[in-house]
């Protein structure tokens, strides 16, 4: 499987020639990361994790595209595109299905608490084929499943690094990779990065940075 990171949440998968992008958000290079894809998974409705706009092109110029998201972002989908309505399907937490050549389960459910202040929303994370996990929004380890690369959130508004640091102990995935890092310029992402790194290694994780529009097999 060939991985692709784009900036800040976007995660391209490609396997046997077909094309699985997670989290195409408004930080992202939504073109690229969207060219020939077969299928979408939207973890939950903020924009730097879903770009409606290039969503919505792409499901208007490809018939066979099919989108999976929490309820809530189904819906608002299927209301903008009717036309389109059964490529949209609700994905929520603890159910398993197939899409593009992929498997996938979700985890989940609950987006990190920014504030008391702030609603909690849907967030859905997902694993795909048993091996790669993008939490979206949350610090959730899931159940009952071994992952072998785990996309990281190295800061957000609702997280320390304590927290990342522990949820990587947690997951215990042999390789990790960040996501959800356009927040921070690159002296506070390496001061983050190098206690996720030192930190994993002791527990078995090897952690290692990834470029934006970089790639590699795993």
């Amino acid at each position: 499987m060939l991985l692709t990171k784009y900036t800040h949440a976007c995660i391209r998968l490609e396997k046997e020639g077909r094309v699985l992008v997670i989290d195409p958000g408004t930080f992202s290079e939504t073109d690229r990361a969207l060219a020939g894809a077969d299928a979408i998974l939207i973890t939950h409705e903020h924009a730097d994790h879903i770009d409606q706009a290039a969503v919505l092109g792409a499901l208007a110029a490809s018939p066979a595209l099919a989108i999976h998201a929490p309820a809530g972002v189904a819906r608002t989908l299927r209301e903008a595109a009717p036309q389109s309505a059964g490529q949209v399907h609700d994905a929520s937490a603890g159910e398993t299905f197939a899409v593009a050549g992929f498997n996938v389960l979700g985890v989940g459910g609950q987006h990190a608490v920014i504030h008391p202040s702030i609603p909690v929303v849907a967030n859905v994370g997902f694993v795909v084929d048993g091996a790669v996990y993008h939490p979206g929004d949350s610090l959730i380890v899931p159940a009952g499943v071994q992952v072998d690369t785990l996309l990281v959130p190295v800061h957000a508004p609702w997280s320390k690094v304590a927290e990342v640091v522990d949820f990587v102990v947690s997951v215990r995935a042999r390789r990790a990779f960040q996501i959800h890092d356009a927040l921070l310029n690159q002296a506070g992402l390496s001061f983050t990065e190098s206690h996720i790194g030192r930190i994993g290694a002791e527990h078995g994780t090897e952690f290692r940075h990834l470029a934006a529009g970089e790639s590699l097999e795993i």
